[in-house]
């Protein structure tokens, strides 16, 4: 039961905040792939827009929003989970840019990113990730996802290259190492949505990933945003997230992978390290899937050390 709750929970890394605007498209196509991964660009293509929207362009030609806090080493890219957008890491903006470049993203269907596109699959949002990367100069990168951005972040790195020293998860990975879940099951797990998606949504939020005595103006929030997504984007992400086999992804990961989790649900480190050796896992005790906005004065500290074990300052 709780693998379920686990798996469909990722859908709702959704809602925290409301969509961003759209910037005006500025990027080109990235340039081609250099040994599997993409280069950083060696300059901005126009005026420097400060704290602005900037835009990249996919792999599969959608304008992607994002916006850049900060400077220093390494580049911190924040990856949103399902249905969420940049906004969603408003509270970790201000510690992180006081010591490293901060990229706030929105995927392609969320936020202020555009959405012409048919295939809403991890694949092609790890794409998003490495369009932006690209146009970072940055020569390190930690990418750090929520959920559903934890895996695509995973799915991110390769496709970056050396340049990503480090991954940290955020209530995520609790599946790793376990197979993936036969098309029956996957099925039954979306049914719910495709029938009724406010309803479904927003019973998952109020209901499972929240602990109790949670903020009760939060949880309502969450649970009305996210079930405002559109549901063509978001089951399909769905079914894409809860059909996928992560097995040759983590067989590239050759980096550290830190995870910051709550105890709402438990996670089995010693199995996770069986695919990944290099994880570390932290758990932040009364809290729940969106632990980040639940108690950032307690979450922060974790992140800002698992950023220094991963990218010393000075080194």
């Amino acid at each position: 039961m709780w693998q379920l709750r686990l798996a469909t929970c990722v859908l709702v890394l959704a809602a925290l905040a409301g969509c961003g605007q759209h910037g005006n498209p500025a990027a080109g196509a990235a340039p081609p792939p250099t040994n599997g991964a993409l280069a950083p660009a060696t300059a901005p293509a126009g005026p420097d827009p400060g704290e602005g929207p900037r835009i990249a362009l996919s792999k599969d030609y959608v304008h992607l929003e994002y916006r850049v806090f900060g400077h220093g080493e390494p580049a911190v890219i924040l990856v949103h989970g399902w249905a969420c957008d940049a906004n969603y890491w408003n509270a970790q903006i201000e510690p992180l840019k006081s010591r490293y470049t901060v990229v706030a993203l929105n995927l392609a269907g969320h936020g202020g990113s555009d959405s012409n596109r048919n295939d809403w699959s991890i694949a092609n949002y790890a794409q998003d990730v490495a369009a932006i990367a690209q146009q970072i100069p940055n020569a390190r990168i930690v990418l750090v996802g929520h959920g559903m951005g934890a895996v695509v972040s995973l799915s991110a790195a390769p496709l970056i290259g050396t340049r990503v020293v480090g991954v940290i998860a955020v209530d995520a990975l609790r599946s790793v190492g376990l197979p993936p879940l036969p098309p029956r099951e996957v099925a039954s797990r979306i049914a719910p949505f495709r029938a009724d998606f406010i309803g479904a949504t927003r019973k998952l939020v109020s209901e499972s990933l929240f602990p109790r005595g949670a903020d009760a103006l939060l949880t309502q929030k969450v649970a009305y945003d996210m079930s405002l997504e559109p549901p063509a984007i978001a089951v399909a992400s769905l079914q894409q997230l809860l059909s996928m086999d992560t097995a040759p992804v983590l067989a590239q990961i050759h980096v550290p992978v830190y995870a910051i989790n709550s105890d709402l649900e438990p996670t089995d480190a010693a199995r996770i390290r069986k695919s990944l050796p290099q994880f570390t896992l932290d758990v932040l005790p009364h809290t729940g899937h969106f632990l980040m906005m639940e108690a950032p004065a307690r979450f922060n500290p974790l992140l800002l050390k698992d950023l220094d074990a991963l990218a010393p300052r000075g080194a």
